[in-house]
């Protein structure tokens, strides 16, 4: 079965203090405090109307320096490789990363932002606001192999291992 290629074009570009993925933040629990903006395309501004009502963000951003794609990868928060779909390497057949951000301030076209993780200059896919009713799931939420170490996200910082 032969899919249609798919092809999506940046709607803006995220800026942070992060110039490399090496030393940045591996999750936005990491990146508590830490500010960027969104820089949208000028034209689509009119797209951000009633956005300043939300407290939080969801970006989808393409990871622009990650690796070549890997199907094993050794994740920063473990000593063992995993699926790459059971992690959330960059190193993926699509890079596409995705951070929960909170939203300072809209002023035309750039969004400022906080607790940023995102290297700078990577191309913004899409942005959504989060609503908690409909993106935080109820019940028992598992996270496998990640056990107790998705606490340690915190303090954990990027090698070179993705890059």
């Amino acid at each position: 079965m032969t899919e249609p290629e798919l092809r999506y074009q940046p709607i803006g570009v995220i800026h942070s203090p992060f110039s490399h993925p090496k030393g940045a933040p591996i999750q936005p629990s990491g990146a508590r405090g830490v500010k960027g903006a969104v820089e949208l395309l000028p034209h689509l501004a009119e797209g951000l109307r009633d956005l300043e009502g939300f407290s939080h963000l969801i970006l989808l951003y393409h990871c622009h320096l990650a690796a070549a794609p890997k199907l094993l990868v050794k994740p920063f928060l473990d000593q063992h490789q995993h699926g790459v779909f059971a992690t959330r390497a960059p190193a993926r057949p699509n890079p596409i990363g995705l951070s929960v951000v909170r939203l300072l301030g809209v002023e035309g076209h750039r969004l400022d932002i906080c607790d940023v993780d995102v290297v700078d200059g990577s191309p913004l896919l899409d942005l959504k606001p989060l609503v908690p009713e409909f993106d935080l799931p109820s019940g028992e939420v598992r996270t496998g192999w990640l056990g107790g170490n998705a606490e340690r996200a915190k303090q954990a910082r990027a090698d070179d291992r993705f890059v």
